[in-house]
Formats: C-alpha cells, sequence, structure tokens
C-alpha cells in the first residue's frame, strides 16, 4: 500500500447504508483535507484494501467522482485527483461568483420572513463561534445553503452543488484560517442585512465581494510565487 494510504487513518467498514457511498464519502473526505492532494493516484485495490471493502463499490465511487470532475485520467498515471492549475481556479471561482451573486439577489427577492430570520439567527450565531475554526466551516456551509434555499430556484441550487463540488478540489476550507474567518463573518453579516432589508442589488454586490475575497486568499495559498 502507498505511503498516503498508509498514512491516512483507515476507518472501519460501515455497518449500514450503501458501501459505495461510504467509499465515494471517504474519497471525497479525503480529498477536500488535503489528504490525497492533485495528482494523487487513486489505485482501486489499494483503495478497496485501505476502506475493507470489496472493488465494486470502489469502482461505483470512483466513477461517480469522475463524473463530477474530482479524478481524472492522466498519461503514464492512470487515474488521478484532478490537477487545477491557476485558470482552472480563476473560472471556477467565476462561476462561483456568478451563482452566489444570483441567489443572493433572488433571496434578496424571494426568501420568506421566516428565512431571513434564519439568517440573521446564523450570522448572530457565528458571532459566538469564533476560534472553533472547524464548527465555522461547518457552519459556512449551512450559511451558504440558507442563502441558496432562500433563492427558491432549483436549477440554481443544482448549479451551485455542481460548483461546491468541484471546490472541494482545492483543499482545505479558508474557513479554518483566523484572518479568514474573521473577515468572512463580517461579509456575512453585510449580506444578511442586504437580504433582510430586501435589497437585490446591495444582497448581490456583497455575495460577490465575498466570493472575490475568497478567491484571493485561495490564489495566494495555492500559487504564492504568482501573486494573486
Amino acid at each position: 500500500m502507498s505511503h498516503a494510504y498508509a498514512s491516512t487513518p483507515k476507518p472501519a467498514a460501515p455497518r449500514h447504508g450503501s458501501r459505495g457511498e461510504h467509499v465515494y464519502r471517504r474519497l471525497r473526505d479525503a480529498i477536500q483535507r488535503g489528504e490525497f492532494k492533485s495528482g494523487h493516484r487513486v489505485m482501486e485495490i489499494e483503495v478497496a484494501e485501505w476502506l475493507n471493502v470489496s472493488r465494486t463499490p470502489v469502482r461505483d465511487a470512483i466513477r461517480r467522482l469522475e463524473s463530477e470532475g474530482m479524478l481524472e485520467h492522466a498519461p503514464r498515471n492512470g487515474l488521478v485527483v484532478t490537477r487545477l492549475d491557476r485558470q482552472a481556479v480563476m473560472e471556477l471561482y467565476v462561476m462561483r461568483e456568478v451563482l452566489e451573486g444570483t441567489a443572493a439577489r433572488l433571496c434578496a427577492r424571494h426568501a420568506s420572513d421566516m428565512e431571513v430570520q434564519d439568517l440573521v439567527d446564523l450570522v448572530e450565531h457565528e458571532r459566538g463561534l469564533e476560534g472553533d475554526y472547524e464548527e465555522l466551516a461547518r457552519h459556512n456551509r449551512r450559511f451558504h445553503q440558507a442563502v441558496h434555499r432562500g433563492a427558491h430556484n432549483r436549477y440554481l441550487e443544482k448549479s451551485l452543488a455542481a460548483v461546491n463540488d468541484s471546490m472541494v478540489l482545492l483543499g482545505t476550507p479558508l474557513m479554518l484560517l483566523a484572518h479568514r474567518a474573521r473577515s468572512a463573518a463580517a461579509e456575512h453579516a453585510k449580506l444578511a442585512e442586504a437580504i433582510e432589508r430586501h435589497d437585490p442589488d446591495a444582497a448581490e454586490q456583497a455575495a460577490r465581494s465575498h466570493v472575490r475575497a475568497a478567491q484571493r486568499e485561495r490564489l495566494k495559498r495555492l500559487f504564492p510565487e504568482t501573486g494573486s
């Protein structure tokens, strides 16, 4: 077994539910946490041994990850974790900015009073999470999902889910960085305030600025030699 698999905690085989789903989630988590970095070779037999399952659920999970763009075939290396160059990262954030901006605009127009209150409550709750970066990363997802739901557009939600799948390839969440977590909290508050005022223009601008700030931080971390 390769060093990467040997150094990654080996979970017990699932007792319930789909083994294919278990393998999919475990591989996806390993990619997001940076255990399997861009270009890491993924071999069916090694994954099966690592997760203590047969090769059939591994094959199913790999096919799913390929269809989502998280795995790709590389010349001479076989199946690897998808490599994102600087241009690909820029393109990914362009799409995220457009979609998040649209979701915020629609949320400001269509969110119910209860959905708006949920956003306000999420912002308040975030203030109490300072220093708990793992929970802040989870909370960040909840906040954005609340905005997406408030937009009331199922096709937009599907598009956002597809982009967020690709965001996993960027590695560890930026909310694990103290300075980014502080900035993001202020950006979330500004976005929620615009939605609470039912101001679509301000909401879209706040969402776009939030994504651009994340993009600058990500580029700085992924490509320090080129600058942001």
